[in-house]
């Protein structure tokens, strides 16, 4: 199967090469420890309709043989013997008849082992080339032997730009902003973007949105949604306080408890010298908005209007399970973040958790953080120190979480509500018996933890779960 995969990797990589050079495409690249996915879909959203014919990564298809996949426009094979014969035939169509190709690629690349951008940049030179967030302890570290080589890897894509690219940096990060010195020698722009005042697309005055509604105090009752209001993010013991609620009755027999639902949030653009809002539903999180800032730089290199960014930003349609607002059953809110974990983007998670308010209770679902080797006992015993104070109710999952669960303890968290599981189906039967109405329920953990389970237990309309649900084709439904 290794030898199957690295012949696969370099027929591919070769049509890949050829067909770069045949079409010769715009190509924007995008790298980085959290948010790629977010950023490449976020810069396609921007860039589509600018151009003729405009192709994204499917997914996170970030590696040596998932970007080949983008370049020649084929789907991942999966194990099909054939299916790949098939990829393989349309690269060499491609190569050898004249069809039609898109002027601009968005990709993303990812390492997940030492090597894997050096090697990517040995034959992709991308016109633009976008480093988001790098982790004090990125996912992959495992492979690795420290973050620094993480970050050093990363780092390869900036050098591969091509002469008169421009390199997009995230100035909230001074080590990425620092990248810049690499390519300071050559014919390479530098922009950056971010919320500190020297970045070139700056975002401020983030607020979270929320919809009041009437949730019926009986269980079959339905949601009316009355108007929609927004709170500005605080940091403050207030942000976690909770107003008083009107009471009203429906036709004399019913009462109906008014509660505000998160739905999304807005924030300003600051670029070229212009403010304008931007406003995002179904997705929450400061680190939210850093792939839409990435996205408005990469609009301003490639002299989009102003009013077409503003337009491709707010049409944003953010991947499924990064922070996304779903809603659960007994009209409870889940907060969907199941599609992977690293522990900066758990304590991103639980910061915004920690800002939304509520009329329910808070509840966290973590499930175990792979890849990080070494650094994994200390990392889970971080995060369950930084989840005391957050919510009323913490589940783990899978048996790294275990440390969390007990560090929680340990700090203060209420022994008898913490409840710790071996996998998702049992966390999801558990938060089935515990959920009212009015309720944030986060969810969040690696991909091989597999949280969507406990997503889709909870939704409100699971049959929705494969338009709103990471990892719900057939593939991975049957994987145990």
């Amino acid at each position: 199967m290794i030898l199957f995969k690295k012949i696969l990797a370099a027929i591919l990589i070769l049509e890949s090469r050829l067909i770069l050079a045949k079409y010769r495409p715009f190509i924007v690249a995008v790298t980085g420890s959290v948010g790629k996915t977010s950023t490449k879909d976020a810069i396609y959203s921007v860039l589509k309709n600018q151009s003729n014919y405009v192709r994204k990564s499917e997914k996170s298809l970030n590696s040596e043989i998932g970007l080949p996949l983008t370049i020649i426009g084929v789907p991942n094979a999966w194990h099909s013997l054939w299916g790949w014969l098939r990829n393989i035939s349309c690269g060499l169509g491609l190569i050898f008849r004249k069809n039609e190709y898109p002027d601009c690629l968005v990709l993303e690349i990812g390492a997940d082992h030492p090597g894997d951008i050096r090697k990517i940049a040995r034959w992709l030179h991308p016109e633009i080339a976008v480093v988001t967030q790098v982790s004090s302890t990125p996912v992959h570290v495992e492979f690795f032997k420290s973050p620094k080589e993480v970050f050093e890897e990363k780092a390869s894509l900036a050098t591969a730009v091509k002469k008169g690219g421009t390199l997009v940096l995230f100035a909230d990060n001074e080590k990425v902003l620092l990248l810049g010195e690499l390519v300071k020698d050559k014919d390479v722009k530098v922009i950056s973007f971010g919320t500190i005042n020297k970045a070139d697309v700056k975002g401020s005055e983030q607020r979270i949105v929320y919809e009041l509604a009437e949730v019926p105090v009986s269980a079959t009752a339905q949601i009316s949604i009355s108007k929609s209001i927004s709170m500005p993010i605080s940091t403050s013991e207030e942000s976690n306080q909770t107003s008083s609620i009107p009471v009203s009755a429906s036709n004399s027999t019913s009462l109906a408890v008014a509660t505000k639902i998160p739905s999304g949030f807005t924030f300003k653009l600051n670029l070229n010298g212009m403010s304008t809002q931007v406003s995002i539903n179904g997705l929450l999180g400061r680190s939210y908005m850093y792939p839409l800032l990435a996205a408005a730089a990469v609009g301003k290199v490639k002299d989009v209007p102003i009013s077409a960014i503003i337009n491709g930003l707010n049409n944003y349609e953010a991947p499924k399970s990064r922070m996304n607002i779903i809603a659960g059953s007994y009209d409870t809110t889940l907060i969907d973040d199941s599609y992977n974990s690293s522990p900066d983007a758990v304590i991103s998670a639980l910061n915004t958790l920690k800002e939304l308010e509520t009329n329910g209770s808070k509840i966290i679902a973590l499930g175990d953080m792979m890849e990080l080797g070494h650094y994994s006992a200390e990392e889970h015993r971080r995060i369950g120190r930084e989840v005391v104070g957050v919510a009323s109710v913490l589940v783990t999952v899978g048996q790294r979480s275990r440390t969390t669960a007990d560090e929680a303890v340990k700090n203060g968290f209420v022994v008898g509500n913490v409840h710790a599981f071996d996998n998702s189906i049992e966390a999801g039967e558990f938060l089935k018996t515990i959920i009212k109405t009015g309720d944030l329920v986060l969810i969040k953990g690696s991909q091989s933890i597999r949280m969507e389970r406990i997503v889709k237990m909870l939704m409100k309309y699971p049959d929705q779960a494969d338009q709103l649900v990471v990892r719900q084709e057939k593939e991975w439904l049957e994987k145990a």
